[in-house]
């Protein structure tokens, strides 16, 4: 039997619309990195409109569907709903998983949020009466990444078996109503109308159904973010016990009888902390292991055969994610494979979004390797990984030889971490050039890596401005 009582809001989505609605970020490391977090979630979509799987979800649902004065898709000229533009760049920034990352008990991809934020003040500015600018988009940003967060800092989704993307959905719909016009009132209608949803499942992140979903999946979640934002500031309502009513809200439906725990306040804590794919596009979990590979590939690049075995210690996330044995069947499967992108590094001494098509995969080596692989967590590598003050990232390869010899590497902290954030920032903006020279011509990507790298400039420059320079022909060649 069901009973009404009192119409309290759940603490955990009123305290997400207050500090998205009252905070004022004041770090000035949040606001720098999220200039960077913008340059390379802009990057990694220019470079995925080279993918043709990626190209059926580009574009209006409708063909011709554009909508005038809409809101723009970079790389583009397609003008659409902000629901759908969302969904477009998000599908664009997390395609080829090479974006920026947040690892806790729960893991994700807090860039993932620019689809909604971008499409929003890009559509508010153009048809509102809003001047939103890029330094606002920023700090939409570190707000987003915030919530995105602080939710997985001790929240497992994974465990019960859902997707990250939820708390992409989250962030998402909190700043999507605020860009669109909301207020703390309809931000809470939004939220628990988000929570209600539930989440996808992440059986398409895992053998034996590893497909495409997976990048297209946090894209999926921003649209309906927008979505459910656009009817809250139309007057949709509210749900107060959306997480804790007993037997129908979220923590006993689908979190099983357990409430979220929140450990820190909201803050700027997040984006200083994040997480940049520097070096490799593979799943983050892996990228000291591939570091690791890069070294040892010039002991053993000419003589492949004389490695015996090869013992990965890793922590126990990887172990969940990426421990992968047997048939890989196609990119996404091979990106979300630890043994894969070690055996990768070791033949060749780099790993890029080619080593994971068919035509590579076919090189009998790869196989050979895996097959030489033991996979094993070290209780202390998991332990480090949810230090707050350590948050490493550890692996060691240690390759045995026929010649009895045998080589040991161990890496703590990939190149994108906080604590190699300075030679990060330089290979960084490398990325950003080579991922717009695949796309766009060199005048072009100079003209854009210029304005990116201008602070004043670019978080200066209205947004829909800013979305201007980004507008090409499509698909473009140089």
């Amino acid at each position: 039997m069901s009973t009404n009582g009192p119409i309290m809001f759940d603490q955990i989505i009123t305290d997400i619309a207050d500090y998205v609605e009252g905070y004022k970020i004041d770090s000035d490391e949040a606001i720098v990195t999220a200039q960077y977090c913008l340059l390379d979630a802009m990057g990694c979509g220019i470079l995925a409109l080279n993918e043709p799987e990626l190209r059926r979800h580009i574009g209006p649902v409708v063909p011709g569907a554009n909508l005038p004065n809409g809101s723009r898709v970079p790389g583009t000229e397609f003008t659409l709903d902000p629901v759908q533009a969302a969904y477009n760049i998000g599908a664009m920034v997390r395609w080829y998983d090479y974006n920026d990352t947040w690892l806790a008990a729960e893991w994700g991809h807090p860039s993932d949020n620019f689809g909604a934020i971008i499409a929003c003040a890009d559509y508010a500015n153009r048809n509102y009466d809003t001047k939103f600018t890029v330094f606002d988009v920023l700090t939409a940003a570190v707000k987003a990444y915030e919530v995105q967060g602080i939710l997985a800092l001790e929240n497992s989704f994974n465990c019960v078996g859902l997707d990250h993307v939820i708390l992409v959905k989250i962030a998402s719909c909190a700043l999507a109503t605020q860009l669109l016009g909301g207020n703390k009132k309809t931000i809470i209608n939004a939220l628990s109308n988000a929570w209600i949803d539930g989440g996808a499942l992440r059986t398409y992140r895992h053998a034996p159904n590893v497909g495409w979903r997976k990048s297209w999946a946090a894209a999926d979640a921003t649209s309906r973010a927008v979505r459910l934002a656009l009817m809250a500031n139309s007057g949709e309502m509210g749900y107060p016990g959306a997480l804790s009513t007993p037997q129908w809200g979220f923590y006993d439906v689908l979190f099983g009888g357990d409430s979220f725990k929140v450990s820190r306040p909201y803050g700027s804590y997040v984006m200083e902390n994040i997480l940049f794919k520097v070096a490799v596009p593979v799943e983050f979990h892996a990228q000291t292991a591939v570091e690791c590979a890069f070294k040892l590939h010039p002991r053993v690049k000419d003589n492949l055969d004389n490695i015996d075995r090869i013992e990965i210690k890793t922590h126990s996330a990887a172990m969940r994610i990426i421990n992968k044995s047997g048939l890989l069947r196609n990119h996404a499967d091979r990106d979300h494979s630890l043994q894969y992108a070690v055996a990768i590094g070791l033949i060749y001494g780099e790993l890029e979004v080619r080593h994971f098509s068919d035509k590579i995969a076919e090189n009998p080596a790869i196989d050979l390797l895996r097959q030489k692989m033991t996979v094993e967590e070290n209780p202390q590598f998991s332990k480090d990984y949810l230090d707050p003050e350590k948050r490493s990232i550890a692996n060691s390869i240690t390759l045995h030889l026929k010649d009895g010899l045998s080589e040991q590497l161990s890496i703590a902290y990939p190149v994108g971490h906080r604590r190699r954030r300075k030679e990060a920032l330089p290979l960084l903006i490398n990325k950003f050039e080579n991922n717009l020279n695949t796309y766009f011509t060199k005048q072009k990507t100079e003209e854009l890596r210029n304005l990116m790298t201008d602070y004043n400039r670019v978080a200066s420059m209205d947004i829909s401005t800013f979305m201007e320079h980004w507008q090409s022909t499509y698909p473009s060649r140089p």
